[in-house]
């Protein structure tokens, strides 16, 4: 299918079946065959007999032929693995990986049954509103910079929604990206290693694009591009944007190192100098969010003035728990 919808992409003229069966070398039939199965993903596709086919729009689905069609990238290249419904594309994205799946691998699904964020909780993920992936690394690094690979992924998707939308996302730390105050998008990373180094990792994203509203128990805390622009957006055309982002990011992470790219983060940061509350558990602890050290993890200073290192847990505004430890 993927060669004959390139013909046609192609052609400003309407192009025979014989044509299109000489080029491909395939019979009419065939040709035919996989025109209606284009059809049937939602292309559409005008035919005629005398005159041919002629390719009158795409459907505004992440299909691998939409993904790759014009994608800027040397390394996140696929394969596409797409599907309308998918439990998680992390736990895919994760039996791919242990597979042999290549670094630029993703599993794209236009719903999940069995979404999920950090710490286990469920991700709204309704069909043909969001962008619903999971992305393939094999970094040769030590597991303890995974949550800098996290950090730099918000960073990349910050980018691409400014470049496509217009729009500037702040970033919760470590993973959550912000529109308004509201959950527009979150990042879960995944990691399997071995020995002193990472095997694996699985980068998955949850964004809001074109969702029209939300349950009533998300509605006061969740938004997406178009409740905020008033208009939608190429779930393709951001998908792209932040490919291409992510690897340029992601190389120079590998290369140069995360120190940049960390200034880059603080940009958009909703959390710094705000005061939060640090859910551990059934443990809190409160106090300013100061700074992100270096490794990625967040730096706190109580009401009695100690500075304690946050690598992981659920942050809320606002000042409710242990003033220490």
């Amino acid at each position: 299918m993927a060669a004959v919808l390139h013909v046609l992409r192609g052609a400003a003229d309407p192009i025979s079946g014989e044509y299109l069966a000489a080029q491909l070398g395939l019979s009419r039939a065939a040709v035919w065959k996989r025109v209606h199965r284009l059809k049937a993903q939602g292309y559409v596709i005008e035919g005629s007999p005398r005159r041919g086919y002629r390719l009158l729009g795409v459907p505004d689905k992440l299909l691998p032929e939409e993904v790759l069609q014009g994608l800027k990238t040397r390394l996140f290249t696929g394969p596409v693995h797409y599907f309308e419904t998918l439990n998680s594309t992390n736990d895919l994205a994760k039996e791919l990986a242990a597979q042999g799946a290549p670094e630029g691998a993703l599993v794209v699904a236009e719903a999940q049954t069995s979404g999920r964020g950090r710490l286990g909780r469920e991700w709204d993920s309704p069909p043909g509103a969001g962008i619903y992936v999971s992305l393939v690394l094999r970094p040769m690094l030590p597991p303890m910079e995974l949550p800098q690979i996290t950090l730099t992924t918000a960073v990349a998707v910050v980018r691409a929604v400014r470049r496509v939308a217009g729009l500037a996302p702040a970033i919760k730390w470590p993973n959550d990206l912000l529109l308004n105050g509201k959950k527009l998008g979150g990042i879960l990373t995944e990691m399997e290693t071995e020995s002193d180094r990472i095997r694996h990792v699985v980068v998955g994203l949850g964004l809001n694009v074109n969702n029209p509203g939300f349950p009533p128990e998300l509605a006061a805390t969740a938004t997406s591009l178009t409740l905020a622009a008033g208009r939608a957006f190429s779930r393709v055309h951001i998908l792209q944007a932040w490919l291409e982002e992510f690897e340029e990011l992601y190389g120079r992470f590998l290369n140069q190192g995360f120190p940049e790219i960390l200034e880059e983060w603080k940009g958009s940061a909703e959390t710094l100098g705000k005061m939060v509350t640090v859910r551990q558990g059934p443990r809190k602890i409160s106090g300013q969010a100061l700074d992100v050290a270096p490794d990625g993890a967040l730096l706190l200073r109580t009401a009695n003035g100690e500075m304690i290192r946050v690598t992981s847990g659920e942050i809320t505004p606002g000042s409710d728990g242990e003033p220490g430890v």
